[in-house]
């Protein structure tokens, strides 16, 4: 009797390195098809969901927002990735560690669950990568980013500055809570792509969007680094920095964006950093239109992991 040859990689696959080619529209979906467990040993980097909007000031949905990329993803999981031409998962150990659990209408239980799974992953050595959920819940992962390597600069692709002062912490005021709280350091921290008003009472970065095209990726990679410069840094990708032209599916959108080659290039050229830790948030599937929002959000995962995986070499 011929043997069935295993085609779920989620599942099947015996290792945690490598792509097996599957089509994209079957098998379970996991972040790019990688193996679904809690196990930590050997694993490089955890990919995590946190389904939550319930602080959104705009449209919801983006609850499903980790459904969504996951999905998303499958349409990436070929192997090698141009233009880096190499298989990122030869290089790194990267699981799907599934979503975080918290009860419905209860955003203290999320804040508390989300930063207690992320220390649990960070304590055992990996790194994590988490998928949004509106922009609050990178509030919760950066004090547990914080607590394992110190105050972390923020490289924040946005929008809007989120750092609104309010009694209330949601997803226009977290980066205020982390500041006040000493989690991130604000004259090493940079926001990019910003084009809403905030006030300017704080020492963070601020790269407007105007700005930032000018500077193009080369010269937005520059002040990146000239600003972040040794320090352990947290990557947090809000896909309304895009024009919503490219990424139509996010609760709060706003027009004249950044591009996505101005984004990807950008992330392309930060492999030399020491990034401890990376969200893409406030992918709002409901409004999205042929999935290219969610694309989009899974191809600059992709994109980070690649330059990660070019630190580590061959």
């Amino acid at each position: 009797m011929s043997r069935i040859r295993p085609g779920d990689q989620a599942f099947d696959y015996d290792s945690l390195f490598g792509t097996e080619t599957e089509m994209p529209y079957s098998g379970a979906r996991s972040f790019m098809r990688r193996r679904q467990t809690r196990q930590l040993d050997g694993v490089d980097y955890a990919i995590l969901g946190v389904p939550y909007d319930l602080s959104t000031s705009g449209r919801p949905g983006a609850r499903l927002g980790p459904d969504a990329l996951r999905n998303a993803s499958s349409q990436l999981a070929w192997g090698e990735v141009w233009p880096w031409d190499f298989d990122p998962f030869d290089r790194l150990a990267v699981i799907d560690y599934g979503d975080v659990f918290y009860q419905r209408g209860q955003p203290a239980e999320m804040l508390k669950n989300v930063e207690q799974q992320a220390k649990l992953i960070l304590e055992a050595g990996t790194r994590l990568i988490t998928l949004g959920g509106d922009h609050s819940v990178t509030y919760p992962l950066l004090k547990a980013h914080a607590s394992v390597h110190g105050p972390v600069a923020l490289i924040q692709f946005d929008a809007h500055r989120d750092t609104a002062r309010s009694e209330y912490l949601d997803h226009g005021s977290f980066v205020r809570y982390a500041m006040d709280e000493n989690i991130i350091s604000p004259q090493n921290s940079i926001q990019i792509g910003i084009r809403t008003h905030y006030a300017m009472d704080d020492e963070i970065n601020v790269i407007f969007c105007p700005r930032a095209r000018d500077l193009g990726p080369r010269g937005l990679v520059e002040e990146i680094k000239k600003t972040v410069g040794e320090m352990p840094c947290y990557l947090t990708f809000d896909v309304d920095s895009v024009d919503p032209a490219y990424a139509p599916g996010t609760g709060t959108p706003v027009v004249d964006g950044l591009s996505p080659r101005d984004v990807i290039e950008t992330i392309r050229g930060l492999s030399d950093l020491n990034i401890v830790g990376m969200d893409v948030v406030e992918v709002c599937p409901p409004f999205d239109h042929s999935e290219i929002t969610a694309l989009l959000g899974a191809s600059i995962i992709l994109e980070h992991l690649c330059a990660q995986a070019a630190r580590r070499g061959p």
